[in-house]
């Protein structure tokens, strides 16, 4: 065979780039993603942390609303009822109700870990957002399995000096 009289398939070659087909004129405005579509996107990914939030707030409303140093409005701590001992949870409702009310004294009196937790939650929450404002990926906390004995060592070690005297500036 001849190379003169050779007829190529552009469509099997490699190189090939598909265009228009013969007879159709090419458009010179590059495709530009619609406004509508970045502000869709902006809000799914708004959605979730926006969700938590929501929730958080709901939950800080309804505590902050029925006071829980009023017997009778939330159940007792099962462990105080059966043993009398206080749990590292133990009084986290009255400082859910006082930090809700801006008392930032009388909620790490009730219990302090519960204060440092909302502020952590606070913190992670604003990392949420911020990186799903700029759509980066969503923020995990990831710990390696010593810090995880480390978070169960503090809070054993709240729980066991908040029920003696020494270490009642610590209890409910």
């Amino acid at each position: 065979m001849s190379g003169e009289n050779q007829q190529v398939d552009a469509s099997s070659t490699p190189d090939a780039v598909p265009g228009p087909p013969a007879g159709h004129a090419v458009s010179a405005v590059p495709a530009v993603p619609s406004v509508p579509a970045e502000r869709a996107s902006r809000a799914r990914r708004l959605a979730a942390p926006a969700l938590y939030l929501a929730a958080a707030g709901a939950a800080f409303t309804y505590v902050g609303t029925v006071d829980p140093n009023e017997p009778g409005h939330y159940p007792v701590c099962p462990l105080l009822r059966l043993t009398g001992i206080l749990c590292p949870g133990c009084g986290g409702l009255r400082s859910a109700h006082a930090f809700a009310h801006g008392d930032l004294a009388a909620a790490f009196g009730s219990n302090a870990l519960a204060v440092v937790g909302y502020f952590v939650f606070a913190g992670f929450m604003a990392l949420w957002l911020v990186r799903a404002l700029r759509g980066g990926p969503v923020p995990r906390i990831v710990l390696r399995p010593g810090h995880w004995w480390a978070v169960g060592a503090v809070l054993l070690i709240f729980a066991v000096v908040r029920n003696f005297s020494f270490g009642s500036a610590l209890a409910p």
